[in-house]
Parts: C-alpha cells; sequence; structure tokens
C-alpha cells in the first residue's frame, strides 16, 4: 500500500496569483498531472484485488481503515477549500485533480486495509 504526501504542498501554500514569477515557478507541480495519474493507476491496481463494490460503504474495517476513512474524510474537506483557489486561478487545476485522486485513493486503501485485516465493511442500509 502506498502512502504519501502532497508531492509539492507549496502548490497550495503559493497562490500563483499573488506570488512572484520564481516563487510560483518553485511552488508548482513540476510534471503536471502525473502525480495524479499515478495514484489513478495504484487505485485501479487496488479495485482489482476487492470485491466490487455494489453499496455505500461506511467508515468501519478495523482502526487501519478507520484512520485511511478519516484520512479520506480531511482530504475531501480540503479539496473542498482547493476548488474555489482553482476556479480563481490561484492555484493551478493540476492540484485539484491531485487531490481529488488522493481522496479516492484513501478510500481504496481503506478498503484494502479492512481486506487486508479480515475485517468486514460494514454497508450502509437505509
Amino acid at each position: 500500500m502506498y502512502i504519501f504526501l502532497l508531492p509539492n504542498a507549496a502548490a497550495v501554500a503559493t497562490p500563483s496569483d499573488s506570488a512572484s514569477k520564481s516563487k510560483a515557478a518553485r511552488a508548482s507541480f513540476d510534471d503536471g498531472n502525473a502525480h495524479a495519474v499515478q495514484l489513478e493507476a495504484w487505485i485501479d491496481a487496488h479495485t482489482a484485488t476487492l470485491a466490487p463494490l455494489k453499496n455505500f460503504v461506511l467508515p468501519s474495517g478495523g482502526r487501519c481503515a478507520a484512520q485511511l476513512h478519516v484520512a479520506r474524510s480531511v482530504c475531501r474537506r480540503a479539496e473542498r477549500e482547493v476548488h474555489p483557489l482553482v476556479a480563481n486561478n490561484a492555484l493551478g487545476p493540476d492540484v485539484a485533480a491531485y487531490v481529488n485522486r488522493l481522496s479516492d485513493y484513501l478510500f481504496t486503501a481503506a478498503r484494502v486495509a479492512a481486506k487486508a485485516n479480515g475485517r468486514p465493511e460494514v454497508i450502509w442500509r437505509k
């Protein structure tokens, strides 16, 4: 399982609309969406090892899986904060793409952790 941090957190901390050109250049993702593409590949690889998802899954599956679900919810919150910055051209769209893929990766990682620990996922029921 792969867990890592934002490839260049300065990309979020340095709005390109108010930074000098040199600071904005240092803060940007060097390779565009390559990190998001890598996350997507990992998501696909992990999803292939899991049962198909037909229902909503509640945060469950043991301690590790539950912590990954919490990390995902924090990442989704960050995504909601990043979106207006991208819409106003303060951040590049590659940041939004990466944060979106990261939250999906954390969800998939939680499912993998539950399976690895032999813990059932709790399915949401009306």
